[in-house]
């Protein structure tokens, strides 16, 4: 049984082709269940310093409030944790992510959830998943210089402990197809 994150960051409903690659590798991955999570159909949040503040309190403190600001963060954040496999379209924006997806990435990078700090650095702590990102560009080749999204993807990916990443320039992922 595998279950599939699928995480849309393309503000581009119709003739996206990030959408269109990740529909193509979830058919391929053939997974019993699929998490969708479309950034454009929602609008999450900016942090905030009540967020902020919210996601330092331990669990067992925190007040209604706390609990109402942090709601959506941990849904998102369950979601992941459901998820064997985390699927993700980003387009590129003006050389990096989606706002919608940095939102995505601050609200589920949280600590003492998402990451702990060790006596080395950050310990990502979600273990034992893989990620898999199709990367569409209308000018940016991917790891280029000038595609800032892509390292920042794969940082933060890492950095709440997944480090089985693919990426994929969702275009060749098309044409493979064709």
């Amino acid at each position: 049984m595998t279950t599939i994150l699928h995480v849309n960051a393309s503000g581009t409903i119709e003739g996206s082709i990030s959408r269109a690659a990740t529909a193509k590798l979830i058919a391929d991955l053939q997974p019993t269940h699929v998490i969708e999570r479309d950034l454009a159909a929602i609008s999450l949040p900016q942090v905030d310093e009540t967020w902020i503040k919210a996601r330092l309190v331990p669990e067992t403190d925190r007040n209604a409030a706390d609990n109402a600001s942090l709601a959506l963060s941990d849904e998102l954040i369950e979601e992941l944790h459901t998820a064997d496999i985390v699927v993700i379209g980003m387009p590129i924006y003006n050389f990096g992510m989606p706002a919608a997806l940095k939102a995505w990435v601050d609200l589920i990078a949280r600590p003492k959830v998402t990451f702990a700090y060790g006596e080395n650095g950050p310990v990502g702590l979600l273990k034992d998943k893989r990620a898999i990102v199709a990367v569409a560009s209308g000018g940016v080749a991917v790891d280029t210089p000038m595609d800032f999204a892509t390292p920042h993807i794969r940082q933060v990916l890492r950095f709440v402990g997944i480090e089985d990443i693919a990426v994929y320039a969702a275009k060749d992922l098309l044409d493979q197809a064709a």
